[in-house]
């Protein structure tokens, strides 16, 4: 089970379902940045990590909340 804190990168499985938020690109640079609605996500157990999409890049997502 993941910890809050824990970060994950796209295309990882989630091992804990919780609200997860953008940390960065896995790729520079850095900008643009997400959209409002793509940096908060929720994801059930077994999910991949997503990309953001408005951007078609990876990224690394940290677990904000377990629930």
């Amino acid at each position: 089970m993941a910890t809050v804190g824990q970060e994950f990168k796209t295309g990882a499985k989630c091992e804990t379902k919780g609200s997860y938020t953008f940390v960065r690109y896995v790729d520079e640079p850095q900008t643009p940045a997400p959209t409002s609605n793509e940096r908060d996500i929720p994801l059930d157990k077994g999910d991949t990590f997503p990309p953001i999409k408005s951007q078609n890049r990876a990224a690394w997502w940290r677990l904000t909340r377990l629930t």
